[in-house]
């Protein structure tokens, strides 16, 4: 059997180590940390379970596909609940409930946005089919120039509206300032501004408006711990604690991978599935990368960082599943975090309260909230030990004054904190940059680092550094890309890729 080695135990490569170890291959994946998940890791304060990173799934079809693709049943391993609404939006004057139920969100947009129902249904329709142009980009590799010249990416360049932000192109449809951020906000799953993001984005509000949005009863780590049980069904190996020191090279030809204990591990192909940017700067020797060495990393754009509270409050939080709090000024406030890399004045803030859906993740009569705020990556230079604990103060501050919540911090039974200092530090993420590689045009499709690494030979790279993406859709697809990319290097059958099914009317 030909062997492979994964380097990090986030879903994307735990995807793909399930899809080759499924094909017969010999799997080793060797993770760092003590637990599988990567940034969609899990974590426990006391009685209290918190989802590290992702907290939700959208387009659901795709995992289903990469299960069915291993052999398996994806909901013989997890339970996926579809929340409705999907998630709460507070803004100064107006909560809006976004919900799939497409009669439900014109009539409460006729309600508050008098005039702009019409819109929604534009945006619905307008969207649907630019999705399914741009659906063949996403779901192929992207890493010749000619690739542009296929049919179905021909037919797909009008749709990426490259000239037009993502704040442009939802200017078409609605009036109101309010809704269009409710439909551009998602930028921020990219760590981009929506006046920065390439209009082609339109596509991450529709797909949850015709998609919905799911929860994993124990949270989303429950994926990929999945996904660790069938690597293991079919004779592979998921080591935790044990990390990979560098990648073993003669010359440009990676031989497989030096764990942190001095033992080398051959194989025959390496997938690398660390963070992109940490991975070619601490496992790759210096002098051997051109195109990707440091000095050229650093000029490179990254997403923004996030501070993240987890708290465990010892009673009932009156609260959506998914809340988004808007800061007075947004436009301020997203440049503030992009622009200036000044820490936010009046911070937008998402919380998670997870407890109204899944009573696995606090005991009775409590809560367990996942606090995040988009703050600057490290690029910034702010002192995170020193402002830790002022910012912390400003989000309970903002969160009393918004949601009419008083006190809440005197309920608080366990809280962790995670800073950019600590995605960088302890985390092992670029300059804190949690939403990896940015995704301006320039380091999109060909301009982003390649699936089938470009620099070394039989080395292959999945998740959010490579094409196609962040977020948790487009890092499956890297999954797929990147294992039917070796299963054609070794003249196998290719995994499948599904049309997209039709957009649900709930």
């Amino acid at each position: 059997m030909k062997k492979i080695v994964v380097v990090g135990a986030g879903p994307g490569g735990l995807a793909a180590a399930m899809l080759l170890a499924a094909k017969g291959y010999d799997v080793s994946v060797f993770e760092k940390q003590s637990y599988v998940g990567g940034r969609n890791g899990r974590f426990e304060l006391g009685p209290y379970r918190f989802d590290i990173g992702p907290t939700f799934l959208s387009m659901p079809h795709i995992i289903e596909e990469l299960f069915t693709a291993a052999g398996r049943n994806i909901h013989d391993y997890v339970k996926l609940v579809e929340l409705n609404p999907m998630y709460e939006l507070i803004f100064p004057d107006v909560k809006l409930a976004m919900t799939m139920d497409r009669q439900r969100m014109k009539e409460q947009i006729a309600a508050l946005f008098p005039g702009d129902e019409d819109g929604y249904e534009r945006f619905m329709n307008e969207n649907e089919r630019k999705l399914q142009a741009l659906a063949p980009i996403l779901q192929r590799k992207m890493d010749r120039l000619y690739h542009y010249l296929r049919p179905t990416v021909l037919k797909a360049l009008p749709q990426l509206t490259l000239s037009q932000s993502l704040y442009d192109i939802l200017s078409r449809y609605f009036h109101d300032e309010r809704l269009r951020l409710a439909f551009t906000f998602q930028a921020k799953y990219l760590g981009m501004s929506p006046w920065e993001c390439p209009g082609a984005f339109s596509i991450l509000s529709y797909m949850e408006h015709a998609y919905g949005i799911y929860h994993v009863i124990g949270g989303l780590n429950e994926i990929p711990k999945a996904m660790a049980r069938i690597v293991a069904e079919y004779g592979g190996r998921v080591h935790v604690n044990t990390g990979v020191k560098k990648l073993w090279l003669d010359g440009r030809t990676v031989k497989g991978v030096i764990l942190e204990n001095g033992e080398k591990v051959a194989a025959d192909e390496v997938i690398m599935n660390a963070d992109f940017a940490y991975a070619m700067t601490n496992l790759v020797d210096d002098g051997v990368l051109n195109k990707y060495r440091k000095e050229k990393l650093q000029q490179k754009k990254y997403s923004c960082s996030t501070f993240m509270m987890y708290v465990g409050i010892n009673k009932p939080v009156d609260l959506a599943h998914h809340t988004i709090i808007f800061a007075d000024d947004y436009k301020r406030n997203v440049d503030e975090i992009t622009k200036e890399k000044t820490i936010p004045h009046d911070p937008s803030i998402y919380v998670q309260n997870a407890i109204v859906t899944d009573a696995t993740v606090a005991p009775k009569g409590k809560s367990a909230l996942y606090i995040l705020a988009p703050v600057p990556n490290n690029t910034s230079g702010i002192d995170w030990e020193t402002e830790k604990e002022p910012f912390r103060q400003k989000l309970w501050d903002t969160l009393a004054k918004k949601l009419g919540w008083g006190r809440m911090e005197q309920h608080i039974e366990y809280e962790k904190i995670i800073t950019p200092h600590d995605w960088q530090h302890d985390m092992f993420v670029y300059e804190g940059a949690t939403f990896n590689l940015g995704h301006q045009l320039s380091q999109m499709m060909v301009f982003r680092p390649h699936n089938e690494f470009e620099e070394l030979e039989h080395c292959w790279l999945v998740g959010g550094g490579t094409h196609p993406g962040s977020g948790l859709p487009t890092i499956f697809e890297s999954a797929r890309i990147t294992a039917n990319g070796i299963l054609h290097a070794h003249r196998q059958p290719l995994i499948p890729v599904g049309a997209l099914p039709k957009r649900r009317e709930a």
